[in-house]
């Protein structure tokens, strides 16, 4: 186990309930935002198109979240001025650019040009957000391990806990996806090599693919795959939803939770019907189905998830601690 500064435990309280469960709404998407919200013209949507609906959002359903995690081009600081965010509800900002560079089958990743993690930390956030493409069996996976040890560096330096995101992606050109057996791979030895590398909180890919019919059918198998991420991983994790439906993500959470998750971050599964409503059918979806649904994921959180703080051991803090800080 490892201890935790006083900047990052502090952080890690902010983001999570009094318990340690977490419940993270995202809202960092960018393109693929546009593209759910004009399907037939993305780059027409404008970005205060784009901070509109993250602002929106944001305020109908971050009272039932214990942190938001948004990006900073089209909502951090917006949502914040805005006054969309509770007081009490965690801020979770991204520092990478959106999408990647490089050949779909060898990804890199980067920080967003202009942005930084000292920026993250002086906006008064309380935690970074990192997504990394990342396979371990691909030729530029040391150059992925170095950039999240980098950032975690940054993030150590700023005393600001870290969440990683990383996504899998197939090799194999032929291939759109990873198949459910190869994603249990990727997402498991991920975690195994990353999480050691600074991070404090990781937030996973379900590690297998579920809208695989026989893999939908055998719930034993979602459990042993979740007991062999959290085995994995040094660092607590949270679920990721990647806009699978709502139902399908109950189940994913339930078990991941059982299996040793410290959470959630969801986002498309709770609001990604919003994107295709406007004015009053919005507010009225986001108040009366898309926050009741976020409320009873809290609550699975709250009554499964393994507390964060089961990680880490509590900081020595001395009279004079304040002195070599």
């Amino acid at each position: 186990m490892q201890t935790l500064s006083i900047g990052k435990m502090r952080g890690m309280q902010q983001c999570s309930s009094a318990r340690g469960s977490i419940t993270t709404l995202a809202l960092d998407h960018r393109q693929n935002l546009r593209k759910s919200l004009n399907p037939q013209s993305p780059e027409s949507v404008t970005a205060a198109e784009l901070t509109a609906f993250k602002v929106q959002v944001a305020a109908a359903l971050a009272p039932e979240a214990t942190s938001v995690l948004i990006d900073p081009e089209f909502g951090a600081g917006q949502a914040v001025a805005a006054g969309a965010l509770p007081a009490y509800t965690g801020l979770v900002v991204a520092v990478e650019a959106s999408g990647y560079t490089g050949d779909p089958t060898q990804r890199h990743s980067r920080v967003l040009p202009g942005w930084s993690v000292a920026k993250i930390r002086r906006m008064g956030a309380n935690m970074v957000k990192l997504l990394v493409y990342y396979h371990p069996d691909s030729p530029i996976a040391a150059e992925g391990e170095a950039f999240v040890r980098q950032v975690a560096e940054d993030c150590r330096a700023h005393d600001i806990p870290l969440m990683l995101e990383p996504l899998s992606y197939p090799l194999n050109p032929a291939q759109k996806t990873l198949s459910s057996d190869e994603k249990r791979y990727v997402v498991v030895e991920t975690a195994r090599r990353l999480t050691p590398l600074g991070v404090d909180l990781l937030k996973a890919e379900f590690p297998l693919d579920t809208t695989d019919a026989a893999s939908l059918q055998v719930e034993a198998s979602w459990a042993s795959a979740c007991a062999e991420l959290n085995a994995a991983s040094v660092a607590p994790w949270i679920l990721l939803s990647a806009a699978v439906d709502f139902e399908t993500y109950l189940r994913q959470v339930a078990i991941a939770c059982q299996s040793g998750a410290s959470g959630v971050a969801v986002g498309r599964a709770v609001w990604k019907e919003a994107v295709s409503l406007q004015s009053e059918a919005r507010a009225t979806f986001l108040r009366e189905v898309a926050r009741p649904r976020l409320a009873r994921l809290s609550a699975l959180c709250s009554a499964l998830a393994r507390p964060w703080q089961a990680y880490f051991t509590t900081p020595e803090i001395s009279a004079t601690w304040y002195q070599s800080y």
